[in-house]
């Protein structure tokens, strides 16, 4: 087989996929919109033979996101798209109840404060509320960071099983971001341990240079660590004295998302 025939036949694969994915959604989109419809109506909305339209179904449904519904050839949404509505519903909903609190302890912290949820092997930020000490108008919201190098990386570390913690920084590797990030294992550890034990987990220039910063966790119903709180600010003004002395207003603050979040611990 030549190259060009090769790649030919991996474009117009590539091509079907997407198409693929493009229907499938479609489909979704249609059953949301109406409640439930045949394949017929199905393959006439997405101009594809009902052949095409049958499979297009069968494999969402295999994956349970749509079912049947009763014997009359209809297809409606299945739970599997409720399972994934709530990855994203449970995150809208922590910036959701999280607001007024952000707001409140910007202004008596004074520095900026995030939310921040993991993902994959990073931490990222969700939701930023500037205080009124701000110098800098960075937006950190949507930013993926390095969980090793952040204090909301830190404490979504600090409360994993061991385990699962040394895999995702084994996958993630612990790149020295400045001269002042923590890169050896042993004292991560160290740090995740007195973490747990404080209650919060704390950076002192290890994301960048002149940036202090304090994360606390958020709990959900379940009593699990969803996301973090954190407050940060310029190391000459958020000293390492006054982040800890600070610290039990972001821990309150936390508490109380959580709180908000179902949880009654």
């Amino acid at each position: 087989m030549s190259n060009h025939r090769a790649e030919s036949e991996t474009s117009t694969s590539q091509t079907g996929g997407v198409q693929s994915v493009d229907r499938a959604i479609s489909v979704l989109e249609i059953l949301a919109q109406r409640g439930e419809a045949g394949v017929s109506e199905v393959a006439a909305e997405i101009e594809v033979h009902k052949s095409t339209a049958f499979r297009l179904l069968g494999a969402l449904e295999a994956r349970g996101l749509v079912e049947q519904a009763g014997e009359r050839g209809k297809y409606r949404l299945g739970f599997g798209i409720v399972r994934l509505a709530g990855a994203v519903t449970g995150r809208i909903d922590i910036t959701q109840q999280g607001r007024p609190v952000c707001e409140r302890l910007a202004e008596e912290i004074g520095e900026t404060v995030n939310i921040a949820v993991m993902q994959e092997h990073y931490a990222i930020n969700l939701y930023q509320v500037r205080g009124p000490s701000a110098i800098t108008a960075h937006n950190w919201v949507g930013q993926l960071t390095p969980l090793h190098a952040t204090s909301s990386g830190k404490i979504l570390l600090a409360h994993l099983p061991t385990k699962e913690r040394a895999t995702l920084l084994a996958e993630a590797g612990m790149k020295k971001v400045t001269p002042h990030t923590i890169t050896a294992k042993t004292k991560l550890e160290k740090n995740l341990a007195e973490a747990r034990e404080r209650g919060y987990a704390w950076t002192k220039e290890e994301l960048e240079i002149g940036l202090h910063a304090i994360a606390a966790p958020i709990r959900d119903r379940d009593g699990e660590v969803i996301a973090a709180l954190s407050a940060s600010g310029p190391s000459y003004r958020f000293t390492e004295e006054r982040l800890h002395e600070l610290a039990p207003v972001l821990l309150k603050g936390a508490e109380e998302i959580s709180h908000r979040m179902g949880y009654l611990g």
